[in-house]
């Protein structure tokens, strides 16, 4: 029995059973959305997001699937959680007890990182929950009207404890779909909420079309890119170079062990989507600065660093090159592989064992992250370049595609690896029944 295709789900029950699940716990968090914090005006807060679409409220709001918008119970979303994950990240190249967690403890060590992420989240949102409790009572929208409607702490307390229990539970069903479902629980929410947006953005199209504010020909044109750079960024994301791994054969008691050859894969964008949402937070923090102040000259500055501007494009593109090479560097440690490999017998073919193969693997890598950077930022810049001279209706965002792109690969290579993993089992029973 061949099992390729959509077709062979009804003959996987398990395979629908952790389908279902998955699109249940994404159902539960689209719902939540939806469910305003207490003393909150939302029309007026809804205003005031209007006018902020180029802050970091803007940014948050598309992370939080439109949660922030509303001040929903999971207003703050998943980004709580990736920001304990990246502080711990770092904390383990500077910190020798959490190194020592992390490669000696095995499984253990695993789990105490987990709970350690997990207190530092809980200890964010708080951080986080008060501050926007106390940011929306000075918030009005551009007509006057007040966004907290009896502010004091009574609000401040309801509001910290809710966004906290909210983003907890958020944290929660990411490892429920991770355990039960299909996929990393994490991503599929911020890739959920990212899509629920897109028909409120094609029925914007749809209504400028018709209203003659856009021609056809222009619309062709924005799909014709679209679909050019979904390609390009599926291309990219699989692009991998890979190192020829030799291993010297040796004998383990009356064995003869190694001799294999394989390779050693370094993936084009090593880091991932960080260094996008690093260069847009710091860029945009002026231009928050400026939403909450009246200061002429912090206005006159935050100007300059709108997506529109020439020098956002230049600044921007230098810091997702910076954050490239910074990040990779911290999750890809070059002399451990190196060691590694010499502990087991590995080697570069023509590369000697130690310092020489360290070397080797970090002038290639150097070249690939440099290749990856640039990638990143044409993805990134390209749909402010579309916006600035087509006027695109809707936000065409590259880190925003990138994570779309980057879940739906993950997410279906896991679908297939399933079915994959359940033909071989097949067989084997088949196998077996023969030699019976």
């Amino acid at each position: 029995m061949a099992l390729s295709g959509v077709e062979n789900l009804a003959r996987l029950p398990e395979l629908r059973k952790k389908l279902f699940w998955t699109f249940l716990l994404l159902a539960v968090y689209r719902v939540g959305i939806h469910v305003p914090v207490p003393g909150v005006d939302v029309s007026a807060l809804q205003e005031f997001f209007a006018s902020a679409q180029n802050t970091l409220f803007g940014l948050f709001d598309m992370f939080s699937g439109g949660g922030l918008r509303n001040l929903s119970i999971f207003a703050l979303g998943i980004m709580p959680y990736i920001s304990a994950s990246i502080i711990i990240q770092l904390l383990t190249v500077a910190s020798p007890e959490l190194k020592r967690l992390q490669k000696e403890e095995g499984e253990a060590g695993r789990k105490k990182i987990t709970q350690y992420t997990r207190y530092g989240t809980v200890l964010i949102t708080v951080v986080q929950g008060m501050g926007i409790a106390v940011g929306l009572e000075s918030m009005a929208s551009p007509t006057g009207a007040p966004v907290v409607l009896h502010a004091g702490w009574a609000f401040r307390l309801v509001t910290v404890v809710t966004l906290t229990t909210g983003t907890v539970f958020i944290m929660w069903l990411g490892e429920q779909i991770t355990e039960k479902g299909l996929g990393n629980g994490i991503s599929l929410i911020i890739f959920a909420g990212i899509v629920a947006g897109f028909p409120k953005a094609a029925f914007n199209t749809f209504r400028l079309l018709s209203t003659g504010e856009m021609t056809l020909f222009v619309l062709l044109l924005i799909l014709a890119v679209m679909v050019a750079v979904l390609a390009f960024i599926v291309f990219m994301e699989r692009a991998q170079r890979r190192i020829p791994i030799q291993y010297a054969k040796r004998m383990m008691g009356r064995k003869m062990m190694g001799g294999q050859t394989t390779h050693l894969p370094l993936r084009v964008n090593t880091a991932g989507v960080i260094p996008p949402i690093f260069a847009s937070s710091i860029l945009m923090f002026p231009a928050t600065l400026a939403q909450f102040s009246n200061v002429d000259w912090l206005s006159r500055i935050s100007a300059y660093f709108m997506p529109q501007t020439a020098l956002y494009s230049v600044l921007f593109v230098a810091m997702i090159v910076f954050f490239c090479f910074f990040y990779t560097a911290i999750i890809f440690d070059p002399k451990d592989i190196a060691e590694n490999l010499k502990n087991q017998g590995g080697f570069i073919p023509g590369i000697r064992p130690g310092v020489r193969t360290q070397e080797y693997i970090d002038k290639v890598l150097t070249r690939i992250t440099l290749w990856g950077a640039l990638y990143i930022s044409a993805i990134c810049v390209l749909p402010m370049l579309l916006i600035r001279q087509v006027n695109v209706p809707f936000y065409f965002g590259g880190t925003s595609l990138l994570i779309v792109v980057g879940v739906a690969m993950d997410f279906m290579g896991q679908i297939q690896s399933y079915l994959i993993s359940r033909q071989y089992e097949g067989l084997m029973q088949k196998s077996r029944g023969r030699g019976r």
